[in-house]
């Protein structure tokens, strides 16, 4: 068994409230090779530049914190061209928290110059002294 790991994730903030109303997580527009990179226990937060798909990046915010809650993968339709995978996770908090309070410290892996290259794929491992900041930064 491997340990836990963690994974920073990226959509809009609407997309973010879909899933933790559901307790489902989806990434790439519904791919599933990303999703099989996750394990249960692994523990995930997403990073949503807007409030909407394609919309400006006006939020820039961490706005979900959660563990994948197993091993599940699971299609769903959500119209007849669009059959996306999603994981089910046990989501902890929905706190929005600005990016640039994480980013000030520079242990956090998006410190420094070029942070939003490291997004680009949509799905990122992080260190857990990272994810262990974005949790206590949405606790409270």
């Amino acid at each position: 068994m491997s340990a836990r790991r963690d994974w920073l994730a990226v959509a809009s903030a609407e997309h973010v409230a879909r899933g933790f109303e559901g307790g489902f997580m989806q990434v790439c527009h519904g791919k599933n090779a990303p999703l099989r990179r996750l394990r249960a226990g692994d523990r995930i937060a997403y990073y949503s530049p807007g409030p909407l798909m394609g919309g400006p990046a006006t939020l820039r915010s961490v706005t979900a914190f959660g563990v994948v809650a197993d091993e599940v993968l699971e299609q769903v339709e959500m119209a007849p061209d669009f059959r996306p995978w999603r994981r089910r996770v046990g989501w902890i908090s929905d706190r929005a928290v600005p990016i640039h309070r994480l980013r000030a410290d520079p242990r956090f892996v998006l410190a420094g110059p070029g942070w939003g290259v490291k997004l680009r794929f949509g799905l990122l491992a992080i260190d857990a002294a990272s994810m262990d900041m974005i949790a206590q930064a949405m606790s409270g």
